[in-house]
């Protein structure tokens, strides 16, 4: 399709550099000429990068556009997987753009994007961080379209306007054209149950291949349908999970009765299909965030990618994922999949 319309960007460990990332979020946010909305879950740029971001915001605020932001704030005393990170804001306030702390109560302000001008939105996986562009593996996606602007407008506008997560993510996931292509957009929590199943479903009537790359798979549809599909063995299906995130997950399973009935589930998944796990370096505030961090799942010519784990979690959260039907698409991004399978060695069954 039309590189005008849509834009798909991988990010891999050693790839590409955080500058040359904050040249690209700058190149986004300068082109703005009267509205930049910003929902980010993690905001930490030190140095040239982070002062390119900030010089972007700032430049935009002077010559006229309405520039708002939103991070994730406080949060409960639930802890997810991993452990939310600590944004700063009083680096943020030092903008002179107005910001808004969304409390993560019950769960967490997830979301990794910007709305400009109403016409174009940057979204994906990638958290505004230094170990986000440089050690993790992501994924950026950018669309040019005013239907799919719309859409995470009225997002932003039910965050900004309750400062809540769970009065949020409600928009009707209407079908729209992106360049000849049909997509749409979905948001959580208040259409959380309803993605899971809409991905769940998209793996089921597969017929050629799925892949699957996300840091942990706990959402019972989706958990569900790929273990049906891989005991069957009638399609290609592969995927890439974050390995202590995951091995968490087992542990938190086993220490609550009402979910370990997922256990012998998952573990069929990883006996039957071919799963990698990324050895990333477990969660701690001052360890390096080299997760694998990519949320994209592709089933034939379907797409979803975005900010939305395939969690229980993700459905809580206030996340977003674009559905896309085109195979140009489907086919990056499942070699973008089996690249960072390549780099993995077998998840092993709980």
């Amino acid at each position: 399709m039309s590189a005008e319309r849509l834009e798909l960007r991988t990010l891999s460990p050693g790839g590409q550099t955080a500058l040359e990332l904050a040249r690209q979020v700058a190149e986004f946010l300068r082109a703005a000429r009267e509205t930049l909305d910003l929902a980010l879950y993690d905001v930490r740029l030190p140095g040239e990068p982070g002062d390119l971001v900030a010089t972007a915001l700032r430049e935009a605020h002077g010559r006229g556009v309405a520039v708002r932001l939103a991070y994730n704030g406080d949060y409960g005393d639930r802890v997810p997987v991993p452990p939310p990170p600590r944004t700063e804001p009083e680096l943020l306030q030092e903008l002179p753009i107005p910001t808004c702390g969304i409390p993560g109560v019950p769960d967490l302000m997830h979301h990794k994007y910007v709305v400009r001008d109403r016409e174009s939105v940057w979204s994906g996986s990638t958290n505004w961080t230094t170990d986000s562009w440089e050690l993790q593996e992501n994924v950026v996606v950018v669309a040019h379209d005013r239907d799919a602007a719309a859409a995470f407008t009225q997002n932003f506008e039910e965050l900004w306007g309750s400062r809540d997560v769970a009065q949020s993510g409600h928009e009707d996931p209407r079908p729209f054209d992106l360049g000849g292509v049909r997509a749409r957009a979905w948001f959580t929590p208040g259409r959380g149950p309803e993605l899971s199943q809409r991905i769940a479903t998209a793996i089921g009537r597969a017929r050629r291949r799925v892949r699957i790359a996300s840091p942990v798979i706990t959402a019972g549809p989706v958990l569900g349908t790929l273990a049906e599909v891989a005991a069957d063995g009638r399609l290609d299906l592969r995927g890439v999970v974050d390995r202590p995130q995951m091995e968490q997950v087992f542990r938190q399973w086993r220490e609550n009765p009402r979910s370990r009935w997922k256990i012998p589930i998952l573990a069929s998944v990883f006996e039957h299909a071919d799963f990698r796990g990324k050895p990333s370096t477990p969660y701690g505030p001052d360890t390096p965030h080299d997760f694998m961090h990519a949320k994209v799942t592709v089933a034939d010519d379907d797409v979803f990618a975005g900010s939305f784990n395939l969690s229980r979690s993700g459905e809580q959260n206030a996340e977003n994922v674009i559905e896309l039907r085109d195979p140009g698409s489907a086919e990056q991004l499942a070699t973008y999949i089996d690249s960072v399978r390549d780099r993995y060695g077998p998840m092993a069954a709980p």
